[in-house]
């Protein structure tokens, strides 16, 4: 069954940088949707960044200008590069794939967390 692994969160304070990143343990071609979502505390979880195979990105309104969403479909990853943080941004952040535009896939990687501080 395929995998989907997590890594690069962390604790950060407001104004820094962190780059997520999810591999997979399959390719990522068979994807054309790939995504980014974060969940916090009693909270359901929210797209953060999409990207399509063609390399088409949709981002929340709350990250436009901050965060960048790509996908390296030789190498089997997504990335989530996300500068100026806020403590908003504070969540657990999911890698998805196979889902829509607005709708999620249901393969999910299993989460890493991202705590900015002020």
């Amino acid at each position: 069954q395929m995998q989907l692994v997590e890594s690069g969160g962390g604790l950060v304070q407001a104004g820094g940088s962190l780059r997520l990143s999810c591999e997979a343990s399959e390719s990522i071609r068979q994807f054309n949707n790939m995504a980014w979502y974060r969940q916090t505390p009693g909270n359901q979880r929210e797209q953060v960044a999409r990207i399509s195979s063609g390399g088409y990105t949709g981002y929340a309104d709350s990250v436009k200008g901050r965060f960048t969403i790509s996908r390296d479909n030789f190498k089997k990853m997504l990335y989530l590069q996300m500068n100026n943080l806020k403590t908003e941004d504070t969540a657990v952040y999911y890698c998805n794939a196979g889902g829509t535009y607005t709708s999620p896939g249901r393969l999910w990687g299993q989460g890493t967390p991202v705590t900015v501080s002020s």
